[in-house]
């Protein structure tokens, strides 16, 4: 077992693995607990009491986040050459179709979001297996396969995130940057978690929303009250 440095030993120790925190509370102490010399992510970890080999439980879905994630999204968008304007307009990084599948094909994937046109999606079809295993791969529940390509880009740009339950149930999402104040990181999460609420499943039963941890890269996790969540 690999040894824990000193930072890592320093920062356990000033956070208690049975307590649950007040989420204002958990997010200045994960900006504390921080060990990382750069602008680390701040990750939120939502255990749902669903079973995610249930279609109507998979939950996926977006949210807007209200601060953004602290990180700029590179958008491929895919489509018509007639929408290429508009795209680029709207933002995208990279624009076309027949060129880009072709690039992609080629193993290029310096990209973080692809937008698609529903006519298009036959030919994207061709690098599934590429986009597919990476999260990558173009969905209408996520927002990423529509007709109105700008305003999707738009989103993408302004602070719109995809999620997904895991097959462990739960829920894993950047909800922005250590540099950002507490107080936009608890408004981040809580604007996730009350998504999440909206699209409980009917058929789920018993505590829906079963915890919730914050932490850092490299940081311990962090226990969140449930109650404190607005």
């Amino acid at each position: 077992m690999a040894k824990k440095s000193k930072k890592r030993v320093l920062a356990e120790s000033k956070v208690d693995s049975e307590k649950l925190y007040p989420l204002d509370e958990a997010m200045a102490l994960v900006k504390e607990v921080n060990q990382t010399k750069f602008d680390a992510s701040v990750d939120v970890h939502i255990r749902l009491g669903v079973d995610p080999k249930k279609a109507d439980q998979a939950i996926r879905g977006t949210v807007t986040l209200p601060h953004g994630t602290g990180k700029k999204k590179i958008v491929l968008a895919l489509c018509t050459p007639d929408k290429e304007e508009e795209a680029k307009a709207a933002g995208a990084d990279f624009v076309g179709l027949d060129d880009m599948i072709q690039k992609v094909q080629g193993g290029w994937l310096d990209f973080d979001v692809v937008v698609a046109m529903p006519q298009v999606m036959a030919k994207i079809g061709r690098i599934g297996r590429v986009l597919g295993p990476r999260g990558l791969m173009p969905n209408p529940k996520s927002g990423t396969v529509t007709p109105n390509i700008g305003a999707a880009i738009a989103d993408v740009k302004g602070g719109k995130i995809a999620f997904r339950v895991d097959k462990f149930g739960i829920i894993h999402s950047s909800i922005g940057r250590v540099s950002f104040s507490a107080d936009k990181l608890a408004e981040n999460a809580s604007e996730l978690i009350t998504i999440l609420n909206k699209m409980k499943p009917a058929s789920a039963k018993g505590v829906y929303v079963k915890s919730v941890t914050v932490a850092s890269t490299m940081s311990p996790g962090i226990k969140v009250d449930k109650s404190s969540i607005k």
